[in-house]
This record gives C-alpha cells, sequence and structure tokens, in this order.
C-alpha cells in the first residue's frame, strides 16, 4: 500500500505532534471490513447535507454498498460523487471521504457482501456504489489526544 499516515489538522483540540499514538493501517482496516452498518452522507443538488445508513464491505481498497438507483444518495452522487463513508462508532470511528461511482459487481464484492451480511447486494433496480478513498481518518475516544491518524495517497 502506497498511502501515507500522519496527524490531521486538529488545531485547538490539544491533540499531540508527534506519530507517538498513531493507528496503524491493520487496525483501521479491521475496522473497516468488521462495521455492520456504516453512515453515507451526499450533498444533495440544492447543497444541503443528507446521510443515510448502508450495509457495505470492504473490498479492494474501496467501500461498496448498494442501493435503491432511484434513491435520494444515489440521485446525490450522480450530480456530486463526493461523498462520506463512516463506520457506525463513535467510539472508534473510522472517516472514509472519496469520490462514488456507480460500478459492475466484482465476484470478490459480492462474495464478501454475502458472507458478511448472509444476502445478497444484487437487487432489480439497485446500483452497487464503489468508494474510492481520497483520505481516511480514525480515532480512538479513550485515547483522544494521541490517536487522530490521518491517511492519504490513494489513487
Amino acid at each position: 500500500m502506497g498511502v501515507q499516515r500522519g496527524r490531521p489538522l486538529m488545531p485547538g483540540y490539544g491533540i499531540e505532534e508527534s506519530d507517538d499514538g498513531l493507528l496503524d493501517w491493520e487496525t483501521v482496516l479491521g475496522r473497516l471490513r468488521e462495521s455492520h452498518n456504516y453512515w453515507v452522507s451526499t450533498v444533495r443538488p440544492d447543497g444541503r447535507p443528507h446521510a443515510m445508513p448502508v450495509w457495505a464491505v470492504w473490498v479492494d481498497e474501496a467501500v461498496w454498498f448498494s442501493s435503491g438507483r432511484r434513491s435520494r444518495k444515489i440521485r446525490n452522487l450522480q450530480v456530486n460523487p463526493a461523498c462520506t463513508v463512516t463506520t457506525e462508532s463513535g467510539a472508534e470511528p473510522v472517516v472514509v471521504d472519496g469520490r462514488a461511482e456507480v460500478a459492475d459487481a466484482v465476484p470478490a464484492v459480492l462474495d464478501a457482501y454475502r458472507e458478511k451480511y448472509g444476502s445478497g447486494m444484487e437487487v432489480p433496480g439497485s446500483a452497487i456504489v464503489r468508494v474510492a478513498p481520497s483520505e481516511i481518518f480514525a480515532l480512538e475516544e479513550a485515547r483522544f489526544a494521541r490517536t487522530p491518524t490521518l491517511f492519504r495517497g490513494w489513487g
């Protein structure tokens, strides 16, 4: 992985400047794979935010989820593909900022989704979405000042 790890810019939060306590990629990757629910945040054409929970999988360095082709989130992403996907934990969050695209489901994605949720993600009228990260932020609430970590360098 050619991704760089460092501190996010968080003035006023008392975050340590040294690299002590940065989270390792394997920890963050585990959270991305294990979260059951995720939140997808998009922007409506009029600029208002929109957030919805989804089931998702992390495969081939991207978040994958499905949604109805006429859903608000898909319509938002057709106008503006920038979005944020977060894991469900507020105590150990992972926040993926990236760009979404409706994609053809690859077998590894379908298999991972079926194994994780016990059902398929291909439903008539649905779109399969791949969110390629531009950056990923993670932290541990219990060690807030030491752990904020930002990963960059995809694509």
